[in-house]
């Protein structure tokens, strides 16, 4: 029987973020992007989730290399946890491949990951795939669609991309190079679907230069636009409306000095000299000619913007005077951060701009029509949704049953669903280990779902520590109960409910004395028991109930 490619997604599917997927034909694989994802409220302590790369640990030996569309977290910020576990060379574009190198330095592998540098027009050769990079636009610039020519044909994988007939500081999207693929034929279509419930056409990031321009007319205030640090393109509009204006330009933030560093040194941005000015200089600078371009447009805690809505910030202090431009939309979850943040400037006297009819933000996903171009140029045999919750995958589906993909030709698959398909046929045959492994500070997989349990519980219901003190010789009850408790109650004020805690933790000791039950294990099974019925009925709360036992 002939060989099957197999593409299998380890994230990126039923989720926004955590993008890794899998292409394997025979002893040969390759891997497509290496993201991170983000916690959620319920994930207590949770930093990062990174897919679990158990299935490419145990076939480390057929990787033929890691290729990345672009510099976002979401493709590329799992890549210094996975290449501990596994070796293989990094290809990617100029300023992602910088900013690649940046978090594995940070991590500390850097030396031991190869690095391979490759412009958009180029292709390599990786095992039997050969995959070409090809320039597309996205919020971030050196971002790439690839064609992967395989044994069984050719698939194009978009990566995250939008059509911008008018982008800024490069070409548009190469859809000359699309069509021509679409021409010669393509297999499989495995294409971005973030933004699948927008109608129309995005927003051109010319058009926010527009907005932004209007923002600075005329101002008096000193200006402080926030947006999403790896927008390249945005912070030059900003920087390119201060010099228009006659305002210098300070940037705060760690994120947002780092790809100003390297998106100036590879050539992505152009700042004239004597624009930037030293963020400890801005107390000294006319309100009306300074700009602050912060991070922080999602409220994050230790964000540039956090900290100067709350005065936490070394140099810069907000007030009346002040022009808050938020240029970024807000990801979903992040509603309630923002919110804290914008109340707190109003609070300060600030004037905050976050309007979305303002147009000050222009999504790097495409919508609803660009998506119908994108099938209409490729003509894909098969199709298959990547990049979002399970809604996106199935409209987007749709879309493409639309346009002429046939109904058994549109897989909607899950993470770790091992997609099979060949000239002649398309289905999901098997599953491989999948999920999401957790980053909790530095320790990388060893909280699991039963910490995270446990933190659930705790934080939802506190906790009740039952001490007792019994007798090594014939198992009496020495001392005690002592009860502590955390998150629960106010001792202070429930100091009858506590009396019958003890009173029933002596009942429970001393009905196991007579059942002769004298292993630690059934004693604290007993006592656990007797308090939870007991609290849930006086309370209707469920705290963690821990017994600790001595003896003496």
């Amino acid at each position: 029987m002939a060989e099957k490619l197999k593409i299998i997604s380890l994230g990126g599917l039923n989720e926004i973020g955590k993008n890794m997927y899998v292409y394997e034909y025979g002893n040969d694989m390759i891997v497509v992007d290496c993201g991170v994802g983000f916690p959620d409220d319920d994930m207590y302590g949770i930093d990062l989730v990174i897919p679990d790369v158990t299935y490419l640990e145990k076939n480390k030996e057929k990787l033929r290399g890691i290729f990345l569309t672009h510099g976002h977290e979401d493709h590329i910020g799992a890549l210094p946890y996975v290449m501990d576990s596994i070796s293989a060379p990094v290809y990617a574009t100029a300023l992602t491949a910088a900013l690649a190198d940046i978090k594995l330095e940070e991590h500390g592998n850097d030396s031991k990951v190869q690095m391979v540098t490759v412009k958009a027009g180029e292709k390599v050769k990786a095992g039997c795939f050969n995959v070409e990079f090809i320039h597309v636009n996205h919020s971030i610039p050196d971002s790439v669609a690839l064609a992967i020519k395989t044994p069984v044909g050719v698939v194009l994988h978009t990566g995250d991309y939008k059509i911008d007939t008018t982008p800024i500081g490069e070409d548009i999207i190469d859809l000359a190079r699309i069509g021509e693929l679409g021409k010669h034929g393509v297999l499989a279509l495995v294409s971005d679907s973030t933004n699948v419930e927008n109608a129309g056409y995005s927003l051109s990031e010319r058009r926010v230069g527009v907005s932004l321009d209007e923002q600075f007319k005329d101002c008096r205030d000193r200006i402080i636009v926030t947006t999403f640090a790896s927008n390249v393109h945005r912070i030059q509009q900003v920087i390119d409306c201060a010099v228009k204006y006659g305002r210098k330009v300070c940037v705060t933030g760690r994120s947002m000095e780092n790809i100003l560093r390297i998106a100036t040194e590879l050539g992505y941005m152009k700042i004239p000299a004597g624009v930037i000015m030293d963020i400890n200089q801005i107390k000294n600078q006319p309100r009306d000619k300074a700009v602050i371009i912060s991070t922080g447009s999602q409220g994050e805690t230790m964000s540039a913007l956090h900290r100067m809505a709350f005065s936490e910030h070394r140099q810069i202090e907000l007030g009346p005077g002040d022009k808050v431009i938020i240029s970024a939309s807000v990801v979903p979850g992040n509603e309630k951060t923002i919110s804290k943040v914008i109340d707190e400037l109003f609070r300060r006297g600030v004037q905050v701009v976050y309007d979305r009819g303002s147009l000050l933000h222009a999504t790097g996903h495409a919508c609803r029509e660009e998506m119908k171009l994108m099938l209409a140029l490729v003509k894909p045999k098969y199709f298959i949704p990547v990049h979002g919750e399970h809604r996106h995958l199935e409209l987007h589906g749709a879309v493409a049953k639309e346009m002429g993909v046939k109904p058994n030709n549109v897989i909607i698959a899950n993470i770790g669903d091992v997609i099979e398909l060949s000239g002649r046929s398309i289905m999901v045959h098997d599953t491989v280990p999948s999920g999401r492994v957790f980053i909790d500070g530095i320790g990388v997989g060893d909280v699991g779902n039963v910490v995270l349990r446990d933190r659930k519980h705790l934080a939802l219901d506190g906790m009740v520590v039952v001490v007792i003190t019994l007798s090594s010789q014939d198992g009496e009850l020495v001392s005690g109960p002592d009860i502590v408790t955390r998150g629960f109650v106010y001792v202070k004020e429930s100091e009858a409910l506590i009396d019958q805690l003890k009173t029933l933790t002596v009942e429970a000791v001393e009905s196991c004395a007579k059942r002769r039950i004298t292993d630690w294990s059934g004693i604290k099974n007993a006592v656990r028991g007797r308090l939870s019925d007991y609290l849930f009925a006086q309370t209707k709360r469920n705290p963690m109930i821990i017994p600790v036992i001595m003896d003496i």
